[in-house]
């Protein structure tokens, strides 16, 4: 198979794990014997593996047999991350791979410079004592740093495990303890703080890396970036390269630990069959250019979306990452995009919406005279929409994605309006990322149809063809760590992922998710209800309202809580002044307030009315009654990272809610009680 990025199944990188072991085929070295040029086929395979006989482990020292196909798609040769590396530095070692601002100034390393860097940081983590398939535990905003920690360690036999910067002490101790972590690399003295106060807690834990700013305390544990640098460099290159020559394909690499609603979270193995392989796939679809593209670097990279679209995708293609400013999601993103002008972009939906408003705002400031004219026809008609593309960096972005959560009908429509379809990924952490993508072939409103070398099967159908969502494919992950039960929770006896989300095929194909099964709502009558179609119902309806959370499950009818659009500070927190939607919604209804609390505080009878006949078209559309909103309420503030209603990726974390509002929850029923 022909991959349209810095791949071929056949290259010199391929034969890398058959040259021996005490050649070093690194440029950095100074041995200048040439590897033994060894075609790989399949009949090689067996000396690249690790032995395995199961699809799945639980261990993290247990290899897996990988789902490989007998031909086409899904029978490439298996790689290491460090073979994908070196291929990629030898054909585009001088081009730019990571930007990053410093004091105003935009910072660049090469590819080779990159890969340099990185077997740096691998020797500084053996002389630290990293031993085979421990954790290095990564805590901090996207940088260069983040990315050379986590190759590094890969390189020297660790597994590289993210941990969510919005992650309490407890939180960190657990993914620390979990993965054994020999080291932790952290951003700032915030974050130190927090490994600080459970460090005792942690018996493996040897050292911690402090990658900016400096030390506030001096510890023999302690080091800043630069020191950590310079620690490995008495260690031999032969020393590293032994490790390097001895990783394979089907063992793990890599630990994504799911930012779960309920219980701890699960440290899910990825091998490096994983993501090499999905990363291939990922320059397949995009069609992506080797050396060209610009990507900005923003999303959490414990999340496997950004880390698979920023390290390794990217990797595969040789495009250039610039890191976003560490507020990027709290309104400094657009200024990066201004600046950096990319040519993909990937974006949650909840970014999506921010950018829409930023629009919105922006078009309008250009069109002022013409408020008039609906949004879609006004801009698809004019050229105006190049210009308000420009003013937020988008101009040349040939692929917009999204992925990580849902996204609104109202949202993607308001983008194809100014001729930017967003297409939407469908995947989970446990399928390395994506396993449908809508890239070349889009439908909106569909996460699109299976990615190549893949499979999507229906389980346990209902009467409308919607059933649990089942992945197989290379990029099915290897289980989860120390957890046997809940991996075979996951997969079953063949090898197949249960998803836990409900969807259809379309006769042509494309997949709709249609709710998820842990999230559905059964009622007391014992009707099942998906939330999500219902909430975004009410949110499309209601420009005023920011979030909004069906309830339900074994109670009589359903009701919902709403928050209110509002002003976000600099801190990512919500404020109590409405945004300018909320404050145009008010205007048509004759309302001066300015602020929540002034609508929350006397149920201002004018917005309350506007919300309940909203809700009421809602419930005319609904296909039982059972599925109409009896009873709401409005939360005084809205739904926040940091105030715990939603993660990392802007999901609404449903029994949190449900746990925070139970008071509000339960006088909706009791009021309803009380008039049966």
């Amino acid at each position: 198979m022909l991959f349209l990025c810095s791949f071929s199944p056949v290259t010199k990188i391929t034969w890398l794990l058959l040259t021996e072991p005490s050649i070093c085929n690194c440029p950095c070295s100074p041995n200048t014997e040439e590897p033994k040029a060894v075609p790989l086929s399949t009949a090689h395979l067996a000396t690249n593996l690790a032995p395995a006989d199961l699809l799945w482990s639980s261990g993290r020292e247990q290899a897996v047999r990988l789902r490989m196909e007998d031909s086409g798609p899904g029978s490439e040769t298996p790689i290491t991350i460090h073979q994908m590396f070196l291929e990629t530095v030898e054909k585009y070692g001088d081009h730019p791979a990571l930007v990053s601002k410093k004091d105003g100034q935009w910072m660049t390393l090469t590819w080779n410079q990159y890969y340099e860097q990185c077997r740096a940081a691998a020797k500084s983590f053996l002389k630290l004592g990293l031993e085979r398939y421990h954790g290095v535990g990564i805590l901090g905003f996207n940088s260069a740093e983040w990315f050379i920690s986590d190759i590094g360690c890969i390189l020297a036999g660790g597994l590289a495990a993210g941990i969510y910067t919005t992650n309490s002490p407890e939180a960190c101790q657990y993914v620390a303890a979990n993965c054994e972590a020999n080291v932790l690399v952290v951003e700032n003295q915030k974050q130190l703080d927090k490994i600080l106060q459970v460090k005792d807690h942690l018996p493996h834990l040897r050292a911690i890396v402090q990658y900016k700013g400096e030390l506030q305390q001096k510890a023999p544990f302690l080091y800043t970036w630069e020191e950590f640098m310079k620690l490995g460099e008495d260690v031999p290159d032969e020393q590293l390269n032994a490790v390097i020559d001895s990783l394979r394909p089907n063992e793990c690499c890599t630990l994504i630990y799911t930012s779960g609603t309920t219980g701890n979270p699960k440290g899910v193995m990825l091998s490096h069959d994983n993501i090499t392989w999905t990363a291939h796939m990922g320059c397949t679809i995009l069609k992506a250019k080797g050396g060209e593209e610009i990507l900005v670097s923003y999303l959490p990279l414990s999340h496997v979306a950004a880390q698979m679209v920023d390290i390794w995708v990217c990797m595969g293609f040789a495009g250039t990452i610039y890191f976003a400013d560490p507020d990027a999601l709290k309104g400094s993103l657009v200024n990066t995009l201004k600046e950096v002008r990319p040519t993909c972009f990937l974006g949650v939906p909840r970014v999506w919406e921010k950018i829409e408003e930023k629009m919105k705002a922006t078009a309008a400031g250009i069109l002022e005279e013409h408020n008039q004219v609906p949004w879609g026809f006004m801009l698809a008609n004019n050229l105006v929409f190049k210009k308000v593309r420009a003013a937020l960096g988008l101009d040349r972005c040939k692929i917009c994605c999204t992925g990580a959560a849902p996204i609104t009908k109202d949202t993607l429509d308001y983008f194809m309006s100014l001729n930017i379809p967003v297409k939407e990924l469908y995947g989970m952490s446990e399928s390395c990322g994506p396993h449908t993508v809508s890239i070349n072939e889009y439908r909106v409103t569909s996460c699109g149809k299976v990615m190549i070398g893949c499979k999507v099967k229906l389980v346990n159908t209902d009467a409308d063809g919607n059933g649990e969502i089942c992945f197989w494919g290379r990029n099915i992950f290897m289980g989860y760590l120390n957890m046997p039960d809940k991996t075979a929770e996951a997969l079953d006896e063949d090898g197949w992922l249960h998803t836990g989300d409900l969807g259809r095929h379309d006769e042509q194909d494309f997949l709709y998710i249609t709710g998820r099964i842990k999230e559905l709502i059964i009622t007391a009558g014992g009707e099942n209800i998906p939330p999500v179609p219902i909430e975004d119902a009410v949110k499309s309806e209601l420009p005023i309202i920011s979030n909004a959370m069906l309830i339900g499950d074994k109670l009589k009818f359903l009701s919902m809580l709403l928050t209110l659009k509002c002003v976000v500070d600099d801190n990512g927190e919500p404020t109590d002044e409405l945004n300018q939607e909320a404050l145009e919604f008010c205007q048509q209804h004759g309302v001066k307030a300015t602020k929540v609390s002034e609508i929350t505080a006397n149920k201002e009878p004018a917005i309350y009315s506007a919300i309940q006949a909203g809700i009421e078209r809602v419930n005319a559309r609904s296909t039982s009654n059972a599925q109409k909103v009896q009873k709401w309420d409005i939360v005084e503030r809205d739904f926040s990272v940091t105030g715990g209603e939603l993660g990392p990726t802007m999901k609404l974390r449903r029994p949190i809610v449900v746990k925070m509002y139970q008071e509000k929850i339960n006088e909706m029923y009791a009021v309803a009680a009380g008039k049966q």
